[in-house]
C-alpha cells in the first residue's frame, strides 16, 4: 500500500455493526430494507422490499416498467456470485427495418419504440421466490403504503417534471394527469400518491394468496404480471402514436405475447482476480466486463499509478478506461463475445502498452482474432435531423451526468447484507416518468433501454428482436478468500463502473474506508460514444470534481485531457455494504452528493 487518503475527513461515518446493513440512493428505501431485517427477514427480503419502494419514491429515476441487474451471494453458497438477470429483450416486432422505415437513424431516447420488455418486477419476484423467506404481501406492503398513502416528494422529482412539463401538457396528457394534477409540477415536500400503481401491486398480492406453496404463490404473481392487467393495458395503450425524442410521433410495437414470453433468470457472474480480490460482474450483455478489463490493464502498474487523487493516477486511470470502453463498443453484446480473450493477461498487457504520458484523442478498440471490431458513428455535438430546429426534447437518455458535467439525475442502487452472510448489490433503472407516456391504468410507463442498440447493421449490439440491449446497469460483488465481502454500485449510465473503479482502487490499494472512498473526489472519461441518445462523444474528454485540486487538474490539461469541471460535489452516486467474514463485522456507506442517499444498520 503506497497511498492513503490525503484528508481523513468524511461527510459521515462508515457505519459498523453485526446485525445487518442497508444502503441505497433514497433514505425511504434504505429504511424499508432495514425494517425488513429488523423484523426477521433476510437480505433478499430486504432488498426486494427496498427495490419496490424505489419505484415509488424515485419515479424520475426508475419504475416497474424498467429493468434491473443484480449480483448476489447466499449464506448457503457464499463463494458463488450469481447474476440476477432482469434485462428484457427487444420485442418481436422491434426490427431495425421497421425503425428505419419510421425515418429513424437512431433508436429514440424516449417513447415506446425505445422500450425493451419490462423485466425488473419479474426479476425481483424470482429472487424473492428462490432466496427470500417472506410472503409477497409483507414485502410489498412498504411500497403499497407509500403509493396509496403518499410520501413527501423529492425536490428533484418536481424539477424533473418541470423540464418535461410542456411535453406532458402538449403530447403526453396521461403523464400530465398523474404528475401534474393541478397543472404544475409538485414542490419539494408535497405529498404525492399513485393509486393506480398501488392497485397493480394489490393485484400481484391477490394472485399470491391462493393456496399452494410459497414458491407457487409467488409464481402466480409473476404469471399475473406477465399475462394480466399490466400486459394487456400496455399493449393496448402504446398502439396510439405519441411523441418520441425523434421529434416525430410513432406507435409502439410491444405486444401481450412479448410480455408473456419473457422470464427473468440467473447467470454465472464473470469474474477477475485483482490484488487478492475476486471482482464479480454481469456478462457482456452489460458493461460490467469493461470494469474487469480496466482492472486487468491497471494491475500491471505499480501502486502510484493507481491513485485517482494524483495527476499520474488520474491520467493512467482515464486512459485505461478509454481502452476498455472502446472494446465495449466494438465487441460487447448479447452473444458471441470473446470475453476470455478480452480478459486475458496477454491482451491486458497489449492494451497497457498503449498508455503513454499524454491523453489519447482516438477511439482505439483492440484486435481480437476472428472478430471484426465494430466502430460506431463517432458523433460530436450531433443534432438529429428531426431536432435541427433547436426545439430539443427534455428528459431523453438515461438520467445521469451528461458529457458536459451537467447533472440530470441518476438511476437507482441498493445494497444489503445480513449477519448470515447473504449479500445483494442491485441497480434498478428504466421506466422513469419521462421515458414514455404514463399508462393510466397502471400509474407507470415503459422504459427506454433499446436506445442502447444501434440501427447500423453488423454491430454486436444492433437492434434485433429477442436480443437484450447492452445495458449500462452494472452492480458489483467483491469476494476475498471465497467469501463475499463487498456489495457496491452506483447510478450514472456510462459512468457507473468508472466511479466504482475509483472506490475499488481506493479501498483495495489505497486503504480508504468505504465512506472515505465514496466521499473522495471523482472523475470519469467522456472519450467514448455515449450509450444513450443522441450517443455523442468528446475525444479526450474528462469530467472532474473541482476538489481534485488545481495542480492535478492543470497537470491533466497539460497532458492533453479536455477537462470539464463539474463542481466540488457532483460526480458519483455510490453506496456499499461490507462484511468481514473473520469477525462478522458489517459496514455500510452511502453517497452524500445530492443529500439523498443513506445507509442504515446496526
Amino acid at each position: 500500500m503506497t497511498y492513503t487518503p490525503p484528508d481523513p475527513f468524511t461527510t459521515r461515518p462508515t457505519l459498523r455493526g453485526t446485525f445487518g446493513m442497508s444502503a441505497s440512493t433514497h433514505w425511504l428505501a434504505t429504511a424499508s430494507a432495514q425494517a425488513v431485517l429488523e423484523r426477521g427477514g433476510n437480505a433478499i427480503d430486504a432488498a426486494v422490499a427496498g427495490a419496490f419502494v424505489l419505484h415509488v419514491v424515485e419515479p424520475h429515476l426508475n419504475g416497474p416498467g424498467g429493468d434491473m441487474t443484480g449480483v448476489f451471494a447466499t449464506a448457503e453458497e457464499p463463494g458463488r456470485p450469481i447474476v440476477l438477470m432482469g434485462q428484457g429483450p427487444a420485442p418481436a416486432a422491434a426490427t431495425r427495418e421497421h425503425y428505419l422505415e419510421e425515418g429513424l437513424e437512431l433508436v429514440p431516447g424516449a417513447g415506446a419504440l425505445a422500450a425493451a420488455v419490462p423485466a425488473a418486477v419479474d426479476a425481483w419476484l424470482l429472487l424473492l421466490r428462490d432466496h427470500g423467506t417472506w410472503e409477497l404481501g409483507d414485502v410489498l406492503a412498504f411500497a403499497i403504503g407509500y403509493a396509496r398513502e403518499g410520501h413527501p416528494v423529492l425536490g428533484r422529482v418536481g424539477a424533473t417534471i418541470a423540464t418535461v412539463a410542456d411535453l406532458f401538457t402538449e403530447h403526453w396528457p396521461t403523464s400530465a394527469a398523474l404528475w401534474m394534477p393541478d397543472g404544475v409540477p409538485p414542490r419539494e415536500g408535497d405529498i404525492i400518491r399513485n393509486e393506480a400503481y398501488a392497485r397493480v401491486l394489490d393485484s400481484l398480492v391477490s394472485a399470491a394468496t391462493d393456496g399452494g406453496t410459497r414458491s407457487e404463490r409467488i409464481d402466480a404473481a409473476r404469471h399475473e404480471w406477465r399475462t394480466g392487467l399490466v400486459a394487456t393495458a400496455t399493449a393496448e395503450f402504446i398502439r396510439t402514436p405519441h411523441r418520441h425524442s425523434s421529434g416525430l410521433d410513432h406507435a409502439g410495437v410491444m405486444t401481450i405475447q412479448d410480455f408473456a414470453g419473457f422470464e427473468a433468470g440467473y447467470e454465472e457472474a464473470v469474474t477477475l482476480e485483482f490484488r487478492g480480490h475476486t471482482i464479480a460482474k454481469t456478462g457482456s450483455w452489460g458493461q460490467g466486463p469493461a470494469l474487469l478489463q480496466t482492472l486487468a490493464i491497471l494491475d500491471g502498474f505499480d501502486d502510484e499509478h493507481l491513485d485517482p487523487s494524483t495527476a499520474l493516477g488520474a491520467h493512467t486511470i482515464l486512459e485505461a478506461q478509454k481502452l476498455a470502453l472502446a472494446d465495449r463498443e466494438a465487441y460487447y453484446g448479447d452473444d458471441d463475445v470473446p470475453l476470455e480473450y478480452l480478459l486475458s493477461p496477454e491482451y491486458a498487457a497489449e492494451r497497457r502498452a498503449l498508455i503513454g504520458d499524454t491523453a489519447s484523442l482516438e477511439f482505439r478498440p483492440g484486435t481480437v482474432p476472428g472478430h471484426e471490431p465494430f466502430v460506431p458513428p463517432l458523433r460530436t455535438g450531433y443534432t438529429p435531423p428531426a431536432l435541427a430546429d433547436g426545439s430539443g426534447f427534455a428528459g431523453v437518455g438515461e438520467p445521469t451526468v451528461s458529457r458536459t458535467g451537467e447533472t440530470r439525475g441518476d438511476t437507482c442502487h441498493l445494497d444489503v447484507v445480513d449477519s448470515a452472510g447473504n449479500m445483494v448489490s442491485a441497480t434498478p433503472s428504466g421506466g422513469w416518468l419521462q421515458s414514455s407516456p404514463t399508462i393510466p391504468e397502471l400509474g407507470f410507463c415503459l422504459g427506454s433501454r433499446l436506445q442502447m442498440t444501434w440501427l447500423e447493421d453488423g454491430a454486436p449490439s444492433t437492434l434485433q428482436p429477442g436480443k437484450r440491449p447492452r445495458t449500462t446497469l452494472t452492480p458489483t460483488l467483491v469476494l476475498k478468500d471465497g467469501e463475499p465481502v463487498v456489495a457496491l454500485g452506483s447510478p450514472g449510465g456510462d459512468q457507473q463502473d468508472q466511479w466504482q473503479l475509483l472506490y475499488l482502487l481506493r479501498t483495495i490499494v489505497g486503504g480508504y474506508t468505504p465512506q472515505e472512498a465514496i466521499d473522495a473526489p471523482a472523475l470519469h472519461t467522456t472519450s467514448v460514444p455515449g450509450s444513450f441518445w443522441p450517443r455523442t462523444w468528446e475525444p479526450g474528454g474528462a469530467v472532474v470534481e473541482d476538489r481534485l485540486g488545481e495542480d492535478v487538474i492543470s497537470d491533466l490539461e497539460r497532458r492533453g485531457h479536455v477537462i470539464t469541471r463539474a463542481g466540488d460535489w457532483s460526480l458519483g452516486r455510490l453506496s456499499s455494504v461490507v462484511r468481514d467474514p473473520r469477525t462478522g463485522v458489517l459496514s455500510a456507506a452511502a453517497n452524500p452528493r445530492g443529500a439523498q442517499g443513506y445507509a442504515a444498520g446496526r
